[in-house]
C-alpha cells in the first residue's frame, strides 16, 4: 500500500507540476525575448534621432550592440547588412520586428529630408535566451523537490495507516498460533481502529469461549466417574468369572478412552505449551536405547548442545519421539541401524527419524493401516503434533533405502 500510494502521489503531483511549470517556463521565455527585443528598440529609437543630421555616424558607433542604418539613396551607416524584405517593409514607415540568422531583427522608420531611413539592430539569440536556461532549470529542481516532499509525504501518511493494519495481522497470527492474550493496538484512522476493537473483541469471545470449555471438560470428569464406577461395581458382581473379567477388561479400556478425550480436550483448552526439544529427545533416545543394544542397532544421534525450545508440551513430543522410533522398532529387521537428529529450523527445530530396514508403505501414511498389525497411529500421531505447533511432517525415502521422516516444529 505504501508503494502504490508514493506512485499515486508522485504521478499526481507530477501532472500537476506539468500543468504550472509548462506555461510559466514558455512565459519567462516570451518575458526574456520582449525584454531583449525593448532594449533592441530604444536602441534604435535612439539612433533615429539622429537621423538626417551630421551627428549619425557618430550615434550608431555609440550604440553598443550591431546597428544598420539603411539611408533613403541607398547608401548605409554601420554594421554591414542586406536590404532584406523586412527592410523595404520598414522603409514604408513601419516598425518590424523581423527574424534574421543568428537572432532577430528589429527595424524603426525615420523620417528625413531625402525620404525615410530604416535603423535596423539585431538582437542575437544568446540576448533573446539571456537567463531563461537558468529559469527553466530552476524550475525542473523545483519540480523534483516538489515531486520528492509529495512522495515523502505519502509515505509518512500511508505508513500512518499501514503500520496499524500490519500490528491487526501481527496479532490476528498470534492468535491462529494460540497466544489467546493477544490483543490490537487502538491506532491508526478510524476504520483501523473499529477492525482492532472488532479483533479485540473476538479474542476475548475466543478466551471466554475456551474458559467455558475447560469448565464443561471438568465437569464432564466428574459426571463420568460414576456411571464408570456402577459399571466396574455390576462387572465385579457377576458370578462367571470369565464373563467378569471380560466385562472389567471393557470398562477399563472404556475408562482409558474416556481419559485420554478427556486429556486431549484439557490440552487443547489450556493454550500452546511449549518445552526443550533436545532435553525431551535426548532422554526418549536414552530409553529406547536400551532396546536397541539389545537387538545389536547401531543408533546415531545428533542433538544441539543448547536448549532448542519448541512449541509442544513436553508429553506430546515425548509421545510423538515414541511413536517414531517404535515404528523403527515395530517395521524393520533386528540389527537395522537407526538416527535421530535434531537441529535448528529457520521455522524453529527439525526433527528427522532415519532407520535402514526396507522403507515405508505408502498406506501407513493413512490413518489406521499398517502393514505390521499394529494400530497404524504412530504417523498420525506424528503428524498431528507438528501441526498441532505450526510445523509439517515429510516421510521420504533415502537414496540408500530405508525410510526418513521428517518433523518441521516451530518456535514458542
Amino acid at each position: 500500500m505504501r508503494r502504490w500510494l508514493a506512485l499515486l502521489v508522485a504521478a499526481t503531483t507530477s501532472l500537476v507540476l506539468i500543468a504550472l511549470l509548462v506555461p510559466m517556463a514558455l512565459l519567462i521565455r516570451d518575458v526574456a525575448e520582449n525584454g531583449a527585443l525593448s532594449r533592441a528598440t530604444v536602441a534604435a529609437e535612439s539612433v533615429s534621432v539622429a537621423v538626417g543630421t551630421p551627428d549619425l555616424a557618430l550615434a550608431v558607433a555609440q550604440v553598443a550592440r550591431p546597428v544598420t542604418v539603411f539611408l533613403p539613396d541607398g547608401r548605409t551607416i554601420g554594421a554591414p547588412a542586406t536590404r532584406s524584405d523586412a527592410v523595404r517593409l520598414a522603409a514604408t514607415g513601419r516598425s518590424v520586428t523581423a527574424a534574421a540568422p543568428g537572432g532577430s531583427e528589429v527595424l524603426v522608420s525615420a523620417q528625413s529630408s531625402g525620404g525615410t531611413a530604416v535603423i535596423r539592430v539585431l538582437v542575437p539569440d544568446d540576448e533573446l535566451m539571456r537567463g531563461v536556461r537558468e529559469a527553466w532549470l530552476a524550475l525542473l529542481v523545483l519540480g523534483l523537490a516538489l515531486v520528492v516532499l509529495g512522495i515523502v509525504l505519502a509515505d509518512r501518511l500511508a505508513l500512518a495507516v499501514t503500520r496499524p493494519v500490519d500490528g491487526l495481522a501481527r496479532v490476528s497470527h498470534r492468535l491462529a498460533g494460540g497466544d489467546l492474550s493477544a490483543r490490537a493496538e487502538l491506532g491508526g484512522p478510524p476504520e483501523v481502529r473499529s477492525v482492532a476493537m472488532a479483533l479485540n473483541h473476538l479474542a476475548g469471545r475466543i478466551d471466554e469461549l475456551l474458559v467455558a470449555e475447560r469448565e464443561s471438560v471438568a465437569d464432564l470428569s466428574h459426571r463420568l466417574r460414576t456411571p464408570l464406577t456402577g459399571l466396574r461395581l455390576d462387572a465385579e458382581s457377576l458370578r462367571d468369572p470369565e464373563e467378569a473379567a471380560r466385562m472389567q477388561a471393557r470398562v477399563d479400556a472404556l475408562q482409558r478412552a474416556v481419559s485420554t478425550v478427556i486429556t486431549e480436550a484439557r490440552r487443547r483448552s489450556a493454550g500452546r505449551e511449549s518445552c526443550d526439544a533436545a532435553a525431551v529427545v535426548r532422554e526418549r533416545v536414552r530409553f529406547w536405547s536400551v532396546l536397541a543394544e539389545d537387538q545389536g542397532r547401531e543408533v546415531e544421534v545428533v542433538l544441539p548442545p543448547a536448549p532448542l525450545p519448541v512449541a509442544v508440551g513436553a508429553e506430546e513430543l515425548a509421545a510423538c519421539v515414541d511413536a517414531l522410533l517404535g515404528n523403527v522398532f515395530a517395521h524393520t529387521p533386528e540389527g537395522a541401524s537407526m538416527a535421530v537428529r535434531l537441529t535448528p529450523h529457520e521455522e524453529g527445530a527439525l526433527l528427522a527419524v532415519e532407520d535402514a530396514g526396507p522403507g515405508i508403505d505408502p498406506a501407513l501414511l493413512e490413518r489406521g493401516n499398517s502393514g505390521g498389525g499394529s494400530t497404524g497411529l504412530g504417523l498420525d500421531i506424528a503428524r498431528r503434533t507438528a501441526e498441532s505447533s505450526g510445523g509439517t511432517l515429510v516421510v521420504s525415502s533415502p537414496p540408500g533405502g530405508g525410510a526418513r521422516v521428517e518433523i518441521v516444529l516451530s518456535a514458542p
